[in-house]
């Protein structure tokens, strides 16, 4: 089977099919466990409150069968906040895949939180996911961040530096956009589109 996009209500969904298909990738939009573990690869996409994102997920009997995965996962924006293990936001316990809590972005002045805009990311460790993202610029929208950590595989700042990119295992996640980040975001997509750890 192909690649899967986890049904979780998001609206950035038909976002992230139409980049999918512009790679010529067919994935399924599903919210059946046995599809997703059948699946090569699987997208987790994410847009809004991380309570309510994980109550879906219970609600649709997920959180188990994500959990559980041992193919490549990519979380998008709130999508990549699920694996952490809680947030402040709602006070949500995630699915625990990364050892760490979300924070507030601090309000600080002259600083917009929610953050919304383009900003670079810099690369802190090795993955071919990222190695030829260094510096790129990508589309960014939240107001919680996760801490910069052994997970970390690139980070960029909005008053605070924080995760851009992550990696567990075969979990990892992206904050930003790679959707709406032209180029940039096209060339991370690709990378995990040939993602395979068999």
């Amino acid at each position: 089977m192909g690649d899967a996009v986890v049904d979780s209500g998001g609206a950035n969904i038909s976002s992230v099919l139409h980049a999918l298909r512009r790679r010529a990738a067919e994935p399924v939009v599903t919210d059946d466990a046995a599809t997703i573990r059948q699946a090569c690869r699987v997208i987790l996409p994410g847009v809004g409150g991380a309570g309510r994102a994980i109550v879906v997920l219970r609600d649709k009997d997920l959180v188990d069968t994500i959990r559980a995965l041992q193919i490549p996962v990519l979380g998008i924006c709130l999508g990549m906040q699920l694996l952490f293990d809680s947030s402040e936001e709602d006070d949500a316990e995630l699915l625990g895949m990364i050892p760490a809590r979300l924070q507030r972005i601090p309000e600080q002045a002259g600083l917009r939180v929610p953050h919304m805009g383009w900003n670079a990311i810099e690369l802190t460790d090795t993955d071919p996911l990222t190695q030829s993202l260094d510096r790129n610029w990508f589309y960014f929208v939240h107001s919680y961040a996760a801490p910069v950590g052994p997970w970390t595989l690139a980070t960029s700042r909005h008053g605070i530096r924080f995760s851009a990119v992550v990696r567990q295992g075969n979990f990892y996640g992206a904050q930003f956009h790679p959707e709406r980040s032209a180029g940039a975001g096209a060339q991370l997509l690709n990378a995990f589109l040939e993602t395979s750890l068999s």
